[in-house]
């Protein structure tokens, strides 16, 4: 089956380009623990995927009472730290990536980590010369994800249509944002299961590989 090419296409990063959701969820789960809420990586991950830092907040706050002000941005550096040191690659994903770029495609990233963090991320797997100035993370846009400014935004700067416009999301937080906004999304069904993306309106997909077909790239 062939596919359109689109005329821009919009990653979000963690579980996409990066595979650090059990990286920061663990990071999580130990400040949380520390604060009086004992959870664990896969209880975060299945509360905090896709969510940006403030809309953690209320929820963190219901288990352990007022967070400190400056809580959300020593997270978010803290994380930062460890993707400079290391960010472990979504198997395939840098290859999509520059397969996109090479097919004169332009590409944005648009994520609901904070600025330090997905410049880090980005920096990290080699990418962010490939996105240039088309990244996005929460403090760039109005509202985060499952709000549609980011992909909204991330399309203006690809100079593109959203409706022409192809999203890669691996959360259905994200797959929404990606819907809300007029595009067409792709699901990567790695954290999330297929039927919960297919329930957002994304088009499930399992491997890396399979992508540059799904884009049109390649027959």
């Amino acid at each position: 089956m062939s596919h359109p090419r689109p005329a821009a296409v919009l990653f979000d990063c963690d579980g996409v380009l990066a595979d650090s959701e059990m990286l920061v969820n663990a990071m999580v789960a130990e400040d949380l623990t520390a604060r009086g809420w004992p959870i664990t990586t896969e209880q975060c991950k299945g509360i905090f995927l896709g969510r940006s830092i403030p809309d953690m907040v209320p929820v963190v706050e219901k288990q352990v009472g007022p967070l400190p002000r400056e809580w959300g941005a020593e997270l978010s550096a803290s994380i930062a730290r460890r993707m400079r040191e290391a960010t472990p690659p979504m198997p395939g994903a840098v290859e999509v990536v520059r397969a996109v770029v090479a097919a004169g495609i332009p590409a944005a990233c648009a994520s609901n980590s904070g600025r330090e963090e997905l410049a880090a991320k980005l920096s990290g797997l080699g990418l962010a010369s490939l996105f240039g100035g088309r990244v996005f993370s929460w403090q760039d846009v109005p509202r985060p994800k499952p709000a549609p400014d980011m992909y909204l935004a991330a399309a203006l700067a690809c100079g593109a249509d959203p409706r022409d416009c192809v999203v890669v999301e691996d959360s259905a937080l994200g797959a929404r944002a990606g819907i809300a906004a007029g595009c067409r999304v792709m699901g990567f069904a790695h954290e999330t299961p297929a039927a919960l993306l297919e329930a957002e309106g994304a088009t499930p997909f399992h491997s890396m590989a399979d992508l540059p077909r799904l884009l049109g790239l390649t027959p």
